[in-house]
């Protein structure tokens, strides 16, 4: 159950943070941050860290997403009348997904034998 609840936070806290970064308004970005942050504290409930969640909350989603929204509405920033993010940031972006991506997939057939190898040149996990 547990194990169900983390990877429904840890798929909140990636795709609300994919809205986050792909937001054309500053102020929706900040309230998708919003999301990401709680998403994160409630991982960290789930992992047996009540202290850490607790200042997440607090600390980051409480006062500095405030500053940010704070800031944000200070300055008076509304839709953006054109984006920075043209077809070549996207490209970049896209290239940098994949190759990260295809790199996780290669470390995903490592086991705990398999790192203390290349680690020491010796299986012995002892």
């Amino acid at each position: 159950m547990a194990d169900t609840i983390f990877m429904a936070l840890g798929t909140i806290a990636v795709l609300s943070a994919l809205f986050c970064v792909f937001q054309r308004n500053a102020l929706a970005a900040a309230i998708w941050l919003v999301l990401t942050m709680l998403a994160l504290a409630g991982m960290f409930l789930i992992l047996g860290a009540p202290f850490i969640a607790a200042i997440q909350v607090l600390v980051y989603t409480g006062a500095i997403m405030v500053l940010f929204i704070f800031v944000i509405m200070l300055l008076n920033l509304g839709d953006a009348s054109s984006d920075i993010r043209g077809p070549g940031a996207k490209a970049i972006a896209l290239v940098l997904a994949v190759g990260t991506g295809a790199y996780l997939l290669r470390l995903a057939g490592y086991d705990p034998a398999r790192l203390a190898f290349e680690l020491t040149g010796t299986t012995d996990l002892s």
